[in-house]
This record gives structure tokens, sequence and C-alpha cells, in this order.
């Protein structure tokens, strides 16, 4: 048997029964960019809520249809805030909030500290969105709205037309357009109607918003940094009763910290 050589045989690959092959998992995709961590839609995007819509069938019979919450394009990458989107931010971030407005009726009993919780939210919000190198005290918001509005959210100023305003903040129908309008901001739209300054949540939102344009639009003006005060008499046009009145509840409020 010395020196004969026996040619290598390839024996088959045997493949044991067991699990098949696993295909490799699917990258994850990066989550999509957020304004701030309350909001429900990513950017380019905003939140429509729960709603019921009628609908036809096939056969012509007229039924409810139930559609969830959920994000709808805005046809821009620009920041949109719609009525759904204050409201879904209000209701599920605010009352887990601490800190200012100090809780101070100023004299107005059963509705002084009603909004504290709104004044404090936005505020926030505002602030940590626009990133100003001075930040918003939510009680210049506080001291604003108890001598616009008093407290009551129907307050209307008496006047008609583009001139008329009506809520909490007094916001005017001429400015609640150019809060959507990309002539008039860069982006941080707010989508509303004047009707909707009614509401009390509404009306804050879009009204420190307001303010926050109308400080920019004074230090543009002035060519330097105003005060916050100083925005306070460009969103009041000057109204010198009015801003004797914010200067005493701002007083009244920082006079318990």
């Amino acid at each position: 048997m010395a020196g004969i050589k026996f040619p290598k045989i390839k024996l088959p690959k045997i493949e044991w029964p067991g699990k098949p092959p696993q295909k490799p998992a699917p990258k994850k995709q990066p989550k999509e960019k957020k304004i701030h961590p309350w909001r429900p839609c990513p950017l380019g995007q905003h939140w429509v809520s729960a709603h019921t819509r009628h609908r036809i069938s096939s056969r012509g019979l007229h039924y409810i249809q139930s559609v969830d919450g959920h994000c709808r394009n805005n046809g821009t990458r620009k920041d949109h805030l719609y009525r759904d989107d204050i409201h879904e931010i209000a209701s599920k971030y605010f009352a887990k909030l601490h800190g200012p407005p100090v809780s101070h009726g100023l004299g107005f009993t059963g509705i002084g500290n009603k909004y504290d919780h709104l004044i404090r939210g936005w505020t926030r919000y505002w602030n940590d969105v626009l990133r100003p190198s001075d930040l918003l005290d939510p009680d210049i918001v506080k001291a604003l709205i108890a001598s616009e509005s008093s407290f009551n959210p129907n307050a209307w100023n008496r006047l008609k037309g583009k001139k008329s305003a009506y809520g909490l903040m007094q916001v005017l129908n001429q400015t609640v357009p150019l809060l959507s309008d990309p002539k008039e901001l860069k982006d941080h739209f707010v989508n509303l109607t004047s009707e909707d300054m009614k509401d009390p949540n509404i009306s804050i939102c879009s009204g420190v918003r307001w303010l926050f344009r109308k400080k920019q639009l004074a230090e543009a003006k002035a060519k330097k940094s105003i005060t916050w005060r100083e925005a306070i008499i460009a969103y009041k046009v000057a109204d010198k009763k009015l801003m004797k009145n914010f200067d005493k509840y701002y007083r009244d409020l920082k006079s318990l910290k």
C-alpha cells in the first residue's frame, strides 16, 4: 500500500435543520428633528387632534368615521403652530411645570391666578424656541395680561375692524394674520384666526410670540438692545394709562419674592 495515492473525495456539505438564516437588522432611521421636546410632531408637520368626519360608502350610505390624532405635513420645512398643537402641548405638559409667575391675584378675585399655568408654559416654550439673550419673565406676561384685559378672556377694546382686539392679551385683528405671514416672520409661525383669540390658551401663546416680535422690531429700529419693559411699550403702542397699570402690577408681583 505504500506509495499509493488515493484520490481526494469532496463530501457534500450537510445542512442540519435549524433556524433559517437571519437577515441583517435594518439600520435605525434617525428621529426627525423637533423644534421643541413638547411638540407632538417633527419639523415640517403639525398636529391634528382625533376627530370624526362624515363619509359616504360605495352604496351611498352616510356614516361617521373616527380619525385618530396624527401629524400632517405643512407643505414647508418651516415651523408652524396650529390650534391643535397649542392645545396638545398645554394639556400634556403645563400642569407639571413649576416656577413663576408669582401666585398673586393682583386684586382680581377668583381669576387673577387662573391662567398662571398657561403663562408659565408659553413663556418657557417661547424662551426655549426663540432663545433671547434676555429671557422673558413670566411675571411680565402676567402683569401685561392684568393691564390689558383684567384676566377677562372675552375682553374687547371697543374698536372695530383691524384695530379690534379680543382676549387676554388683546392681540389686534390686524396682527393675527402677521403671525403666519412669511413676509413678517422668518420662522416659528402661529396659524390662527381672530376668533381664536377668545381662547385663553391661544391668546397667551400668540400674544407672547408677538411680544417677542415687537421687541425684535423695536431693537432693529433703535439699533440696540432694549428691555422687556420697552418692548411692552411697543406692544401697547405707548398707552400711558396701560403702562402705569402694568408697572403697578409688575411691582406688586415682584414685592412678593
